[in-house]
């Protein structure tokens, strides 16, 4: 999504959430635009970091290193998670970062390099209070320490809470691994109450860290997983697939595709695969105006970041079909995110039970909160819960008198 979308999707919103110009202009306005040139083996590499707003608290948002990341992909990544920590309900504001670079044409040498590099440029406008980095698009907890190590060693103290996603080792949290699913599943057990619902067959879309762990989580709570997928195709099994040996598969193959006991179908045939939920949990814009009339599932769940498409939306919105968005859905990464920051603060680490149950609380309240808000209105699930996040941010921005 380019950042003209954001700005569209705000004067869309606008009449619904009865947003003046001047509340408008403060939220399509990002605080700060940083950027640098980072050097490696006699290369220039341009790497960014955006802070969108941070009415809210710190500046939160993670660092991509991928060939395609431009400026107007991380203004809009930073205003997406500004909202997505009002929807959850944590004291952080927006931000995010990128490096445009192949880290695969790079060896672990030079990767520590780069890191290293990014948070040289970056490090006066970073800091446990000011703004908090995390992983994301082929970036990991290796790079989160490198680049921890690296700030701590320019600003000369130990500062942990200055960048999450960490190593258990240096300060990160337990269940780290897999909040983004259970994020996810908390969201949609809440949803399946409240609509009564009683489909267990799930058709999940992308089996790497979110759509996997998804996979387990949900089969586990007795849901059939009847297809998943990965970049190379899927496979099916009315009678369910054994979610266990398609991550072994997986794993010593590199393809779910290689499953023996089910059907291979494509990405596409997944998506209008005759199920009760849909897990979209890989790329962006695969539901589009081309395909939403034939989506068969009654709840979408998005593990991926924009999967569906504006024109998409309103189709699956007159077809019934509820879709928890993403900002709320996939949201349980940034809460434990925001974990970590918060047991970095203190210097006391909570047990994995512990951080479990607080993602169940903070997930549920705000499902419940977003639904109360939601019934009844003649607009969709996904833009009641834009307005909520909206809302939130301006009443920050108004008891600092910015409005």
């Amino acid at each position: 999504m380019t950042f003209n979308h954001v700005v569209q999707f705000l004067q869309t919103l606008a009449p619904l959430a009865h947003l003046t110009p001047a509340e408008i202009s403060i939220l399509k306005t990002p605080h700060h635009l940083h950027q640098a040139e980072l050097h490696l083996n006699g290369k220039k590499y341009p790497a960014f970091r955006i802070q969108f707003n941070n009415a809210r608290g710190p500046y939160k948002g993670g660092i991509r290193f991928h060939p395609e990341v431009n400026e107007d992909e991380v203004k809009s990544l930073a205003f997406w998670m500004t909202l997505k920590t009002a929807v959850a309900d944590i004291p952080f504001g927006g931000g995010k970062g990128g490096v445009i670079v192949d880290p695969k044409t790079l060896n672990e040498k030079e990767l520590q390099v780069l890191s290293r590099a990014y948070v040289r440029a970056f490090a006066d406008h970073l800091g446990s209070n000011i703004d908090i980095p995390a992983p994301d698009v082929y970036t990991n907890g290796q790079i989160m320490a490198w680049m921890l190590d690296e700030y701590e060693q320019q600003v000369g103290y130990h500062d942990p809470g200055m960048i999450t996603g960490k190593p258990l080792e240096l300060g990160g949290s337990l269940v780290r691994d897999i909040a983004t699913a259970l994020g996810g599943v908390f969201v949609l057990e809440e949803a399946v109450k409240k609509l009564k619902f009683k489909g267990k067959r799930i058709a999940i879309q992308g089996f790497g860290n979110a759509g996997m762990n998804a996979a387990k989580l949900l089969a586990q709570r007795g849901f059939t997983i009847i297809a998943v997928s990965d970049s190379k195709g899927g496979v099916f099994d009315a009678k369910g697939l054994n979610v266990d040996e398609v991550v072994k598969i997986k794993d010593n193959t590199g393809s779910v595709q290689n499953y023996s006991s089910g059907k291979k179908m494509s990405n596409e045939e997944l998506l209008t695969l005759d199920c009760d939920i849909l897990v979209p949990s890989a790329l962006s814009e695969v539901i589009t105006e081309k395909n939403a009339d034939a989506v068969k599932a009654k709840i979408v769940l998005e593990l991926a970041n924009g999967p569906t498409t504006p024109e998409a939306d309103k189709i699956l919105h007159r077809n019934n079909i509820l879709v928890l968005p993403d900002i709320l859905a996939n949201a349980g990464g940034v809460t434990v995110s925001y974990f970590e920051w918060v047991q970095n603060q203190s210097g006391y680490y909570w047990k994995e039970e512990e951080v479990r149950a607080r993602l169940r609380e903070k997930m549920t309240e705000a499902f419940g909160k977003l639904w109360s808000a939601w019934e009844g209105k003649k607009y969709d699930f996904r833009t009641a819960t834009y307005i909520h996040a909206v809302k939130k941010v301006l009443a920050a921005e108004r008891l600092r008198g910015k409005v």
